[in-house]
Parts: structure tokens; C-alpha cells; sequence
């Protein structure tokens, strides 16, 4: 069987490339405005990584003090646009020294090029550019795994980490090879065929799983506004209700454990008439953070709409949730909302709803809950009352409880 030459393994590799950087470049305008930064930087890298190949394949028509080092160039600087998509992917600053050891490794290709021709030196020096490239991708790709798990993710990781494997060894061949081929073009030696199709490798596979990144980023973006109120930032009512149901299903089986509090903001509507609605949503910012910051743990906090909030709490008994809703009660109070150097006492009205052993689902918690605090607003406001079943209403007296704002929800 003929060996295919490594001139026309540069081609064919180039052919693909272009054909991949073009494809990316039709969905350019279909992915989310944060990817598209780190989509451009991958798709010029594709665009250089082709030319560099053609520049490589057409070496023998040029000196190689000129040639070598710009199909170097070109291919190390696709390299390091490729990290830098990945980087500014993942919202991390630019720098322009994600650029220097292409330039380092490109003059160093000069030298052994034009002043002192060395192909094993050569070679040796492109390679541990390479390395680095692909192995600070990588480690920039599995270094927000955790918080970005995504198969394609782990894939296109996967795929540096093999190249680079393929280049340290390339370059270990030839540094302990002295008597080498002459060129990359030289069809002698099995290396030379082998590493364009390897280098195509990012260009084409990587490609791929650059995409699938990017549509798992949208999906997860959707999912997000999904499940989290639009203004604030907590959880909807669609994530609480998911939720309370669930925790709702592991209280009955329990037989315990579960209270609902359901705040509403006094006198809010006067506030929205008064300064307009832009304040009128800054405020329920800030009290949507305070709540946030006091409900840790295995409780949560949600907005249902317009200026009420809900909270899931995980407590044993009735004093425990009396003491965790007051505790939010006088967080709100403690801390009026700044309007212009102005003060604005903002306070809120809390109705507990607890579980009770007859309940067939979280709707009985929420209707208790929802009983309680009209009977809040009813009794003068800036309270807790609680219902635990039945028709029973009855409230915490703001004595009893110590006076500890800044304490977390227990």
C-alpha cells in the first residue's frame, strides 16, 4: 500500500480546517453575545492554523529563514488564540501575555532557521511551545469544571491534552533523533505524516465540541432565567414550588420538618407612587439581598412576585420557625433602604405556615402561610404570626426574642 506523503496530509488537513472555520463562522451570529468574543478568537485560530499548514506544505519554494518561522508563527499564534477563547469563554481578563511564548518560540524557530540551521533544535523549540499551549488550554478548561460541568467541556480537554501528548513526543523523537528528516515534508520518516493530521485534530474535532460549549452555555442560560426571578436574582415561584414539593414529599415522610413563611413588604405601594417604579425595584433589591444573606443552610428564599417572598424553612418545631421568621423581620428592619442619602424605614409582615401530618401537599403550607400574614397586616404590621393547623392564628411577641439581626437563619 502507498504511503500518503506529508504534503498532501497538509492539504487535505488545511481543507478541513477551513471547512470547520467556516461552519463556525455561519453560526457566529446564532450563539449568545458572551460567547462570541471567545467564538472570533477560535475561528481566526482555525483560519491560521489552515494557513500555517499551506505555508508549511509550500516550504520548499521559499527560504526557510523566511517560511518556517512564519508557518510557525501562524500555527503558534492559533495555539494561543485557541487558549485565549477558552480563557475569555470562561469570563477571565485578557492579557496580551497569552501571546508571548508564540513570539519567543517563533524567533527561536528564526535563529535555528536562518542563523543556525538545526532541524532537531527546531523542532525541539516548536514543540514545547505547543505543550504549553495545549496544556494551559486544558488546565483552563478543567479548571472550572467543577462549577461548568459540561461533557463537551471535559471532550475538548481531553483533545489538547492528546495533542500535547502527541507534540512532547514528536519533539522527544527528534531531539534524541539528530540525523532526522530535513523537513516536515520529508515522507522518510512516519512522524511527518502523522503530525498534520494530529494538528487537525483542534481545528476540526475541536471545533465541534467548541459549539457543543457554547449550546450548552445557552442551555444553561435559559434554564437559569427558567428558575430565577428576573429582578432579584433568587429563585421563582416555578424553583419553589419544585422545591418546596420535594421537601414537602421528604417532611410527610418524616412526619416533620417543614414551615413556609411568606413575607410581604408594608406599605409598599405608596413607595412605587411616590419615587417611581426604578426605586420601587431597587427596594425590593435590597430587600431581596437581606433575606438572601440571612437564610443559609438547607433554607431558601424565593420571590413569588410583585413585593412578596417566600421562604422554605427547615425547622423542627414551632419555635424554631418563629425564631428564624423573626429573625428576618428584624434584618429588614434594622437596615432601611438609602435613597439618595435618605433614609427609607422599610418593614415587612410574615405569616408562617407549618406542617401538620393531614397535609397533602405544599399548597396547604402556602394557604396557611398566606392566612397567617393577613393576620399580621391585620394586627398592625411589622409582625410574625403563625398557623399550624386548623384555623389557629396566634403571634410571637417581639419581646421574647433576642435581639440578633445579623444572625443567620438556624
Amino acid at each position: 500500500m502507498a504511503r500518503m506523503d506529508p504534503g498532501t496530509t497538509l492539504i487535505i488537513a488545511t481543507l478541513m480546517m477551513l471547512l470547520n472555520g467556516g461552519v463556525l463562522g455561519l453560526m457566529h451570529r446564532g450563539l449568545s453575545a458572551d460567547v462570541r468574543p471567545s467564538a472570533a478568537d477560535w475561528r481566526i485560530g482555525t483560519l491560521l492554523m489552515a494557513g500555517g499548514s499551506v505555508l508549511l506544505a509550500a516550504q520548499a519554494k521559499f527560504q526557510p529563514g523566511f517560511i518556517l518561522p512564519l508557518a510557525n508563527g501562524c500555527l503558534l499564534l492559533a495555539l494561543a488564540l485557541y487558549w485565549r477563547a477558552v480563557r475569555r469563554f470562561d469570563g477571565h481578563p485578557d492579557t496580551v501575555w497569552v501571546f508571548a511564548p508564540m513570539l519567543v518560540a517563533a524567533l527561536g524557530v528564526y535563529w535555528f532557521a536562518a542563523v543556525m540551521p538545526t532541524l532537531r533544535v527546531r523542532v525541539m523549540v516548536a514543540s514545547v511551545a505547543w505543550v504549553f499551549y495545549l496544556s494551559a488550554a486544558a488546565y483552563s478548561l478543567l479548571g472550572s469544571y467543577k462549577a461548568q460541568a459540561a461533557v463537551s467541556r471535559a471532550v475538548l480537554a481531553g483533545l489538547f491534552l492528546a495533542v500535547a501528548c502527541c507534540m512532547l513526543l514528536r519533539g522527544l523523537y527528534f531531539g534524541t533523533h539528530p540525523d532526522g528528516a530535513a523537513s516536515i515534508l520529508d515522507g522518510a520518516y512516519w512522524f511527518n505524516a502523522l503530525t498534520p493530521l494530529v494538528a487537525a485534530v483542534l481545528p476540526v474535532i475541536g471545533t465541534t465540541a467548541f459549539l457543543m460549549m457554547s449550546s450548552e452555555r445557552i442551555r444553561q442560560q435559559w434554564e437559569l432565567a427558567a428558575s430565577t426571578d428576573y429582578l432579584t436574582g433568587l429563585p421563582n415561584r416555578r424553583t419553589i414550588h419544585g422545591t418546596g414539593d420535594a421537601r414537602f414529599n421528604a417532611a410527610q415522610r418524616a412526619g416533620a420538618g417543614l414551615a413556609v413563611a411568606l413575607i410581604d413588604i408594608d406599605h409598599f405601594k405608596p413607595v412605587n407612587d411616590r419615587y417611581g417604579h426604578d426605586v420601587g425595584d431597587a427596594a425590593l433589591k435590597h430587600i431581596a439581598g437581606i433575606l438572601e444573606r440571612h437564610c443559609r443552610g438547607p433554607h431558601l428564599v424565593g420571590r413569588m412576585g410583585g413585593e412578596e417572598f417566600v421562604v422554605l424553612l427547615e425547622v423542627a418545631t414551632t419555635k424554631e420557625a418563629l425564631a428564624a421568621a423573626e429573625r428576618l423581620r428584624r434584618a429588614v428592619e434594622k437596615r432601611p433602604f438609602e435613597l439618595g442619602g435618605e433614609l427609607l424605614p422599610i418593614t415587612v409582615s410574615i405569616g408562617v405556615g407549618l406542617f401538620a401530618p393531614g397535609d397533602t401537599g405544599l399548597a396547604s403550607l402556602l394557604r396557611r402561610a398566606d392566612t397567617a400574614m393577613y393576620a399580621a397586616k391585620a394586627r398592625g404590621r411589622n409582625r410574625v404570626e403563625v398557623q399550624e393547623g386548623g384555623d389557629t392564628v396566634w403571634g410571637a411577641p417581639v419581646s421574647q426574642w433576642p435581639d440578633k439581626p445579623d444572625e443567620p437563619v438556624a
